[in-house]
């Protein structure tokens, strides 16, 4: 998104000549299949190193934008707990971020359907690991990552294994049938940093309080630019 907050989809532009987006794809694809059955380290640096090549292709695949609300307010001396929403089966936008600015959010968010919803009440480890710290809670949201067909079972059993297994067993695909997502364009917005007050061991009341003060943001900064990304009737709800 530009300056003046509408989209900038030349934010991110592919990086490999003339290479076209297909031959990307199939690159990306073969990579990430031989390293099925080749165990990497990515804390190491040949692990990155294979985890940059494969987000810089990806990202010369979709048009993605990356929205700063305020350049201004981030110190590059200060470390920040970056709460990204929403995960979805592939975080997209998490390619943006770590490349280009060199931010590394935490993800704590899934996509379900036509509407975001966000993971979030029950789940505050960010918001400690923030306090703890001392370092600033920052809201971030990527509209555009619902670009997968999916299918999941239904009925009590289904559940119950949900449940026991502890996250929701789906089955997706995306083009050619592959894990590679459709090309649509991705909108990052990045909002203004949530100062907190260092505290080695907050009370669950402290961390309530500073929760409900993420979720604030978060909601603002959906409904803010929900529109200009081009999702004016999505709708985010936290559970």
């Amino acid at each position: 998104m530009g300056a003046d907050g509408g989209p900038n989809r030349a934010a991110v532009a592919p990086q490999h000549g003339e290479e076209g987006g297909d031959a990307r794809v199939f690159r990306v694809v073969a990579v990430q299949l031989f390293f099925m059955f080749v165990p990497v380290n990515d804390r190491d640096k040949w692990g990155r190193s294979i985890a940059r090549f494969i987000c810089r292709h990806a990202m010369g695949y979709f048009p993605i934008s990356l929205h700063v609300e305020d350049y201004k307010a981030f110190d590059p001396s200060r470390a920040y707990v970056f709460g990204y929403e929403p995960h979805s089966v592939l975080p997209i936008g998490l390619s943006a971020l770590a490349d280009l600015v060199g931010f590394m959010p935490l993800t704590k968010v899934k996509v379900l359907a036509s509407s975001a919803v966000a993971f979030l009440k029950s789940r505050k480890g960010f918001v400690k690991i923030a306090m703890q710290s001392g370092c600033p809670l920052v809201p971030v949201f990527c509209f555009g990552q619902l670009s997968y067909k999916w299918w999941r079972p239904g009925g009590k059993l289904f559940v119950k294994i949900a449940r026991a297994v502890k996250f929701t067993p789906i089955i997706f695909w995306g083009r050619f049938g592959t894990p590679f997502p459709f090309p649509r364009p991705v909108h990052v917005v990045v909002g203004k940093p949530i100062e907190v007050d260092k505290n080695p061991q907050p009370t669950i009341d402290d961390i309530n309080e500073v929760h409900e003060q993420f979720i604030i943001a978060l909601r603002e900064l959906f409904e803010k630019y929900k529109g200009k990304a081009g999702y004016p009737g999505l709708h985010l709800r936290v559970l």
